[in-house]
């Protein structure tokens, strides 16, 4: 591994080439914080495959393009005079340094959770008006929900024993089927996304990320079905002119694969 003095000289080699292609670059000089943020989105959930995948090689190459961009938004703060690449740092570093007294401070904690709680705590003497305002209202729902689940059980707001949560999900399960049966779509959707949420909560308990579950099961669909289509195609059939019994052959294939 590289050492403290040659990752700082990496850093500031990145620094260096970020400065030469604002200015030498038409692409790059043209770019504004506004024109970056969706490619920055992008870039976040390409690293969060390589997380997904397991691919180290992968997630080193998306760790640094996310940098970049890191490192170009503070290149347009310093053009701005806003703020600069130190500033970021040190507001960052104030920051943990702020909201960890168990290790800055003369706090005591014995566990993981207190931690998150001292941190809620510390955001609301911060001047928050709520625990929640730390969510930011453009998150997909499901990751939305899991956010907001967190951070609500860090201010104790939340259920004692998963044994309760999962009741809680079997309650919502009855409350759907019911309007169900009354083909009320506004209450069904309603209902439906009660469940979503109390299943998200489960998750929780359970300990699991109910976001990579959910893509785990996302992606062994795909690997599922390219390998019916791959196994049609050899066979010279067409998907839509097969029964689902001729191709749940294949499918049952995949799985033992």
């Amino acid at each position: 591994m590289n050492s403290r003095t040659q990752q700082l000289e990496a850093f500031d080699r990145l620094l260096t080439i970020m400065d030469e292609l604002r200015e030498q670059c038409p692409w790059d000089e043209k770019q504004t914080m506004q024109s970056l943020r969706h490619l920055t989105i992008e870039e976040t959930y390409e690293l969060g495959d390589a997380i997904l995948d397991n691919n180290k090689e992968e997630v080193k190459n998306e760790l640094g393009d996310l940098l970049l961009h890191l490192v170009f938004y503070a290149k347009i703060g310093s053009e701005t005079k806003d703020f600069d690449i130190a500033d970021v740092a040190n507001a960052i570093c104030d920051k943990l340094i702020h909201r960890h007294p168990h290790i800055y401070g003369d706090v005591e904690v014995e566990n993981e959770e207190q931690v998150k709680q001292n941190w809620e705590q510390l955001k609301l003497k911060e001047g928050k008006k709520s625990v929640l305002e730390g969510v930011p209202k453009s998150l997909p729902a499901l990751v939305k929900a899991s956010r907001i689940q967190d951070k609500v059980a860090g201010v104790g707001f939340d259920w004692e024993a998963s044994h309760q949560v999962l009741d809680k999900v079997k309650e919502e399960l009855e409350e759907l089927q019911e309007e169900v049966k009354n083909n009320d779509k506004d209450a069904i959707e309603a209902e439906f996304g009660d469940v979503l949420f109390s299943m998200i909560n489960y998750a929780r308990f359970l300990k699991i990320n109910p976001e990579d579950a959910l893509e785990r099961t996302n992606k062994k669909f795909i690997k599922r079905f390219q390998y019916l289509e791959s196994k049609a195609k050899g066979n010279q059939k067409s998907l839509k002119d097969m029964t689902l019994a001729e191709m749940d052959v294949y499918w049952e294939e995949a799985k033992r694969l």
